[in-house]
């Protein structure tokens, strides 16, 4: 939900956007940037913290090299040069008309043609170089280490045998060939026209090499389970229930986005309280 823009905020957008009327500025905070957007022009991502000012050149390359890879929808593209500001980073990206459809609205073959176009495209070197490496840590720790060795331990009594039973289902899936995942296709990311149409996706913060269910899984949760079902193959289905099952699909991407897990017993309390919640994961699914 948008806010009134702190004063710093205009301060800085000012400053990367010099001339542009700042007099319709909205304010969003998120969970990495704190966000000016300027209607129909830009939206101004500031770090909140010194290990997003730290990132924040890496991903402003991935926006660049992402929306130049030829996929068939908009991606936000950098203004201006990533700037410091004290501590803090900033970069201006290019304005994304739509907006984001409900909890359990959206149209099957949309949602395929997106999921598709993801899949699909061809991941080039200069693709594969700002992207994660794939199914790895960046310090070589492979994902399902982490979730074994480092997590599951840390889970209640109950909740242990029941968690390795899940990592094993989604170890015994066959390889699937490495594509472009988005990792966050949730309801603000997807900006459809009010007729329906894919306009764009943004917030490409997590995204990584691997299996493209993944982002289907984050679909079903989005759009409902039902409407996935019509939008992908069978065989694709199937993945995203399993990923789903492993912990939940948004927390299983904290541990595949390639960076070091810093604070893994407030990950263990979220993967808890989804648990805790979870009750019968069939009966949502279809």
């Amino acid at each position: 939900m948008s806010k009134q823009v702190p004063g710093e905020l205009l301060e800085i957008a000012d400053a990367l956007m010099p001339g542009i009327s700042l007099d319709a500025a909205r304010f969003f905070q998120g969970g990495i940037h704190d966000v000016v957007l300027l209607p129909g022009i830009a939206a101004v991502r500031v770090s909140q913290r010194p290990s997003g000012a730290q990132a924040l050149p890496r991903r402003t390359e991935l926006l660049r090299v992402i929306a130049a890879s030829g996929l068939p929808f908009a991606v936000p593209e950098p203004l201006t040069p990533v700037m410091m500001f004290g501590e803090r980073a900033a970069v201006a990206v290019s304005w994304l008309d739509g907006a984001g459809l409900p909890d359990g609205v959206g149209d099957p073959a949309r949602i395929g043609e997106l999921l598709t176009a993801l899949r699909e495209l061809v991941v080039t070197p200069e693709l594969r170089a700002v992207l994660g490496a794939p199914r790895m840590y960046s310090d070589g720790h492979h994902w399902a280490d982490i979730l074994a060795e480092e997590v599951i331990p840390r889970l209640p009594g109950k909740w242990r045998d029941v968690g390795l039973r899940r990592l094993e289902d989604a170890l015994a899936l066959e390889p699937v060939q490495d594509c472009l995942v988005h990792g966050d296709l949730g309801g603000e990311n997807i900006h459809w026209s009010e007729d329906g149409k894919l306009i764009g996706v943004l917030d490409w913060d997590r995204a990584h090499l691997f299996d493209p269910a993944i982002d289907a899984a984050t679909m079903g949760w989005l759009h409902g389970w039902d409407n996935l079902r019509e939008a992908v193959d069978s065989a694709t289905y199937r993945r995203a229930q399993v990923w789903d099952r492993t912990f939940g699909v948004t927390h299983l991407v904290a541990a595949l986005d390639g960076r070091p897990m810093a604070h893994v017993d407030s990950f263990v309390q979220h993967i808890v309280a989804w648990l805790e919640q979870e009750r019968d994961p069939t009966s949502r699914r279809g």
